[in-house]
């Protein structure tokens, strides 16, 4: 594809890497010119019960028949009543409110304009935003600004307000994240935002639930409002269907998007908790929740999100993600063993590595394994030297044997 007018996300041009012209997917797999391709990382993260799921295939069609957008300031549709009842269900109760938006990203702005009105409607100034260490919440300028900095969003820096950054609760050093989230918080920010029990852009970097719950502890204490960023991480990734839910945690504003659909079509929701939603309410049209775009709550989209809901209430979803799990620990086991593999880890069906000897977002090992594991008819996308795997619950042990033996033989094969 290299005369499309076309500008690919994350992509240096100039480089003049092939760009496959995927034609159509099925189940853990994209087909390219006569090429099957395993999909290791769910299209970036967004797949759950793989590509063209015959049940989200057929609500999509069904609903496309009948009504395909209409506004949503003041008017509604049955297809957003019943999924926003269906994760009132299905997520914690004290979550009541279920607002939608387009991505991750937008989830994520939606969550930062509630806190700050929450506490502008209560007649307290408190906008400060604490965010953890190696976080990355989206490339809008919200979630740019709660995310880390670096040269993915350097030019963007004048644009970009000021946040407390909470170190990361490495091995050794749990209580220093602790001790300074006590301290940022005494002084009354307005809330924390955190990626539950792993920060997935940032680098796969993994911490222990009891951190977690230790963290909303000491932000409930002081009146600090907590944001739990699950695009990544709920829906199954961390082997529950929510990352909080391992350590007991149910924050004020939860953020989904990714798998709400199956991976199928974008949509997004912020879910907050009844005080949230009363501090925007009333008669004064001054204080209504001011956001909004296009598309909110699409009814294709949720008639997608409603056929991922009734999977999981209806298959053994569960079960499947903790056969994955169980099938990746195998694997990973024997792959840790490898001389140039470093810091093996997991949580529930993500996995990592490192390539020692490599190190940095922009190590030139990175463009080298992607374009190895391409040419092995694998879709792997490195985080520089970091090398995860998180495929749809449906991959088989064929193709997971493919993934990790590829992982192996690049390691062989591509020097410094």
């Amino acid at each position: 594809m290299t005369d499309s007018p076309v500008w690919h996300p994350f992509t240096q041009h100039g480089l003049g890497e092939p760009i496959p012209l995927v034609t159509h997917a099925e189940g853990a797999a994209l087909y390219t010119d006569g090429r099957r391709i395993v999909d290791a990382i769910s299209s970036w993260w967004v797949t759950t019960h793989g590509h063209a799921n015959p049940k989200i295939m057929a609500a999509i069609a069904e609903q496309a028949g009948k009504l395909d957008q209409i506004i949503f300031a003041g008017w509604t549709h049955q297809p957003a009543e019943d999924l926003a009842r269906g994760l009132t269900a299905i997520m914690p109760p004290e979550l009541t409110r279920v607002f939608f938006s387009d991505s991750g990203s937008t989830s994520v702005e939606c969550a930062l304009k509630m806190a700050l009105g929450y506490w502008l409607d209560r007649g307290e100034d408190r906008h400060r935003i604490l965010v953890l260490e190696h976080g990355y919440h989206g490339d809008t300028i919200g979630a740019m600004s709660v995310g880390a900095r670096g040269v993915y969003n350097r030019a963007y820096a004048p644009l970009l307000f000021d946040v407390g950054t909470i170190p990361f609760p490495a091995a050794g050093h749990e209580q220093a994240t602790l001790d300074a989230l006590e301290a940022a918080c005494a002084a009354k920010p307005a809330a924390f935002i955190v990626e539950p029990l792993l920060l997935g852009a940032g680098g796969m970097h993994i911490y222990p639930a009891h951190i977690l719950a230790e963290m909303r502890r000491i932000c409930t204490a002081h009146d600090v409002l907590f944001i739990a960023d699950e695009v990544m991480t709920g829906w199954g990734r961390t082997g529950t269907l929510l990352a909080c839910k391992q350590a007991g945690v149910v924050p004020d504003i939860l953020c989904l998007s990714k798998g709400l659909t199956g991976g199928a079509i974008p949509l997004a929701v912020t879910m907050a908790t009844e005080p949230i939603y009363q501090a925007h309410y009333g008669t004064d049209r001054a204080r209504m929740f001011f956001h909004s775009s296009s598309y909110t709550a699409n009814p294709i989209a949720c008639a997608a999100a409603n056929a991922n809901l009734a999977i999981w209430r209806d298959e053994p979803v569960r079960d499947r993600i903790a056969d994955l799990a169980t099938r990746q620990a195998s694997r990973l086991e024997g792959l840790a063993r490898h001389p140039r593999i470093a810091n093996a880890r997991q949580i529930g069906t993500i996995t990592a590595v490192e390539l020692r000897g490599e190190d940095g977002y922009l190590s030139q090992i990175g463009p080298q394994l992607l374009a190895f594991f391409r040419d092995h008819d694998l879709l792997l996308r490195p985080l520089g030297n970091t090398v995860y795997v998180m495929p749809p619950y449906c991959i088989d042990d064929s193709d997971l044997d493919r993934i990790y033996a590829a992982i192996a033989e690049a390691c062989d094969a591509i020097r410094h």
